[in-house]
C-alpha cells in the first residue's frame, strides 16, 4: 500500500508549482472547510487550474469572502454553500446542492476539521472531534459516491494528521461516554478514522476509478489550533525541537499535499495510500509524532468495523 513513486515535490513546494502542468478545466472539486487556510488554498490552487469549486464551511461570512476571494484570483465557478459537518442534517443540505449540480464530482477533498478542542457533542451525542473529522466526512463521501464514479477518474482526499498516532480507533468508548476526556488522544482517533475512512472508500471505489488517498499536510499555524491555550501551544513547540521536527510549514506548502493527491498522475489507482510532503509516506512501527502511518490506520479490518460503527451511530447505511 506504502510503494513510493517518483515526485519531484517535497516539504516546502507550494500548491500552485503542484499545479503549474495541470489542466482541470471543466472538472468539478469539492473542498469542506474552504473558507479558510488549507481549504481555501487548496480551493486556489485547483481554481488556477480550470477547476470548478464547491466550498463549504460553518461561517457563512467566510464563506461568502473565500468564495469573492477565489473568483477574483481566476477561479472560473465557485459555489458555496454552508456546512457544518458534525450535524448530518447540514452535510445532506450541503451534499444535495453539489448533487443539484448534476454534474460528476472529478475531486473530493475532505478537508475540514477541529482539532484539541474541549469536550463538546452533536445534536446526536457524538464527541465534536469524530463527529466533525470523519462522521460528517464518511456520510458525505457516501452521499457523494455516485457523482465521483460518474466521473470516471476521480479523486477522494481524507485529511488525515501523524496525530493519528496519538490514538487508535477505541471502539469500546469511541464517544468518550466513560473513559477521561482527553483532547488531543480524541484528535488522534479521529484522524486514524480519516485514514481508515480513505481504506474504506477505496475497497468499494477503487475498481470504478476513484483514486483514494489519506494525506498529512504537514504542521501548519492555521484556525485548526484555535482552541490551544498559550501553554499549549509552548508546549508543542518544545515537542518539535526536542523530536527535531521541520519547521511549520507555510499554509502553500501545507496545501500541496492535498493538490498532488488530488492531480497527479504517478498516483492514478494506487489507493488507498497515505500521503505526506508530496510523497508516499512510509509506514512506522511506533508512534513518534513526526512522520509516516501507522498499521493500525490501514488495516481494512478495522476500517470496515468502523464503518459500520459509524452507520449503527448514525441510524442509517453509508453506502459507497
Amino acid at each position: 500500500m506504502q510503494t513510493p513513486v517518483n515526485s519531484k515535490f517535497d516539504r516546502d513546494t507550494p500548491a500552485s508549482e503542484v499545479v503549474q502542468e495541470v489542466d482541470l478545466t471543466g472538472k468539478l472539486a469539492v473542498i469542506t472547510g474552504g473558507s479558510t487556510g488549507l481549504g481555501k488554498e487548496t480551493a486556489r490552487a485547483l481554481g488556477n487550474a480550470g477547476a470548478d469549486v464547491f466550498i463549504g464551511a460553518r461561517n457563512e461570512e467566510k464563506l461568502e469572502n473565500a468564495r469573492l476571494e477565489l473568483l477574483g484570483a481566476g477561479t472560473k465557478a465557485v459555489y458555496s454553500v454552508p456546512l457544518d459537518l458534525m450535524e448530518p442534517d447540514s452535510v445532506e443540505q450541503f451534499a444535495n446542492a453539489v448533487l443539484d449540480l448534476d454534474r460528476p464530482v472529478d475531486i473530493l477533498i475532505n478537508n475540514a476539521g477541529i482539532m484539541a478542542c474541549p469536550l463538546s457533542r452533536n445534536s446526536l451525542g457524538f464527541e465534536a472531534q469524530l463527529a466533525t473529522n470523519f462522521i460528517g466526512h464518511a456520510l458525505l463521501t457516501s452521499l457523494l459516491a455516485p457523482a465521483l464514479v460518474r466521473a470516471k477518474t476521480a479523486r477522494l482526499v481524507s485529511l488525515s494528521s501523524t496525530g493519528h498516532h496519538n490514538s487508535p480507533i477505541v471502539f469500546e468508548d469511541i464517544n468518550y461516554e466513560s473513559r477521561e476526556y482527553e483532547p488531543f488522544v480524541a484528535y488522534g482517533q479521529s484522524k486514524t478514522a480519516n485514514v481508515l475512512l480513505a481504506v474504506q472508500a477505496a475497497r468499494h471505489l477503487a475498481d470504478k476509478g476513484v483514486t483514494v488517498t489519506a494525506v498529512h499536510p504537514g504542521m501548519i499555524e492555521t484556525e485548526l489550533g484555535r482552541h490551544f491555550s498559550e501553554e499549549e501551544w509552548a508546549g508543542l513547540m518544545q515537542q518539535t525541537k526536542d523530536l527535531d521536527m521541520p519547521d511549520f510549514k507555510t499554509v502553500e506548502s501545507g496545501a500541496a499535499t492535498s493538490v498532488w493527491a488530488a492531480t497527479a498522475p504517478e498516483l492514478e489507482g494506487l489507493g488507498p495510500i497515505y500521503l505526506e510532503d508530496c510523497q508516499v509516506a512510509p509506514i512506522v512501527e511506533e508512534p513518534n509524532a513526526a512522520f509516516g502511518v501507522l498499521q493500525y490506520a490501514l488495516d481494512p479490518d478495522l476500517a470496515d468495523q468502523l464503518w459500520v460503527k459509524a452507520e449503527e451511530m448514525l441510524g442509517r447505511k453509508l453506502p459507497l
